[in-house]
């Protein structure tokens, strides 16, 4: 499990039951108004299947914890109005949003994940940062 930090981009990236999770974010300013406490950050994920068995993506729950502290649970089926499904050696990827009242915060969370046979498991996604460039020096 890493996070890391490169050009103001922020970094996860764990493996799960063979289930790869990998997420990077990053500050969009022009969509911004810190003036008025609107902080929006977009988050890339690429999710691989390394294993050997076919598995396809539920549903996704998201913890988001802001610079104050305050948590929010966003629960849902499917990610981007798609549920899809990962043969071995598949990937899928997807960008979406999170806004902020922080210029910093932090995302965690997992995917449900259920195989052929029927087994279900969580994909852990991670902690990251959101970050405003030059926020965290």
């Amino acid at each position: 499990m890493t996070d890391t930090t490169t050009r103001g981009i922020r970094m996860s990236d764990v493996t799960t039951r063979g289930i790869r999770i990998q997420v990077r974010s990053e500050f969009i300013p022009d969509r911004s108004s810190p003036r008025d406490g609107s902080y929006l950050f977009q988050y890339h994920v690429r999710i691989s299947n390394l294993g050997a068995d076919i598995t396809q993506l539920l549903s996704r729950e998201w913890i988001i914890t802001n610079a104050d502290g305050e948590v929010e649970r966003v629960k849902g089926q499917g990610v981007v109005g798609e549920q899809p499904v990962l043969p071995p050696g598949g990937l899928f990827e997807y960008t979406s949003y999170c806004p902020l009242k922080t210029a910093v915060g932090s995302m965690q969370g997992s995917y449900q994940m259920v195989t052929t046979d029927g087994e279900r498991f969580d994909a852990v996604i991670a902690p990251f940062t959101l970050a405003v460039p030059h926020a965290l020096n």
